[in-house]
């Protein structure tokens, strides 16, 4: 089970490179249930997600997981096959600590066609400690229940206009 809330960053965190990083490239072949094939470094997985939760507004974002390797023959060959774009970005792993709980925040840098968008997940072990989650200073708004900042929507995109006011 994945359970996970979104934001936007006010602020790129001090010292970003010291963070261990993860060079994605990932397609879809499907979008419900979603079907996601990744490069993450030098791993390839192929991922099955069906959505769990509801679209509220600061409700945690609930999916069923089912995670499986590939090998990079197969990894090639579906991303050819792939739904629209397929995302490039940078994920940053970087811990965070609050009096109750320690975190890990994935922090994730968009190239090419979406170069310039950045926003931030946390994944929780359950739906009562995503509800209590107090947030970093340098984070901005919750976007968990915006279409907007799913994969999904972003391999639709041909620029970052889509999140032009208004839309």
């Amino acid at each position: 089970m994945e359970i996970e809330h979104k934001y936007l960053i006010k602020k790129m965190p001090d010292n970003l490179e010291t963070y261990k990083k993860k060079e994605i490239e990932q397609g879809y072949l499907n979008r419900s249930p979603v079907l996601r094939i990744r490069k993450s470094n030098d791993d390839y997985i192929f991922t099955y997600k069906l959505k769990k939760g509801a679209d509220m507004k600061n409700a945690p974002i609930v999916n069923e997981e089912i995670e499986a390797p590939l090998t990079e023959e197969a990894f090639r060959h579906l991303i050819k096959k792939a739904d629209g774009n397929v995302i490039v970005k940078t994920r940053y792993i970087i811990p965070y600590e609050t009096d109750e709980k320690k975190y890990k925040i994935e922090l994730d840098v968009f190239h090419g066609k979406l170069e310039g968008l950045v926003f931030a997940e946390v994944e929780f072990e359950n739906t009562d400690d995503a509800l209590n989650f107090r947030k970093p200073d340098w984070f901005g708004d919750e976007v968990t229940a915006d279409r907007r900042y799913r994969n999904g929507f972003l391999t639709e995109q041909e620029n970052l206009d889509c999140f032009k006011e208004n839309k």
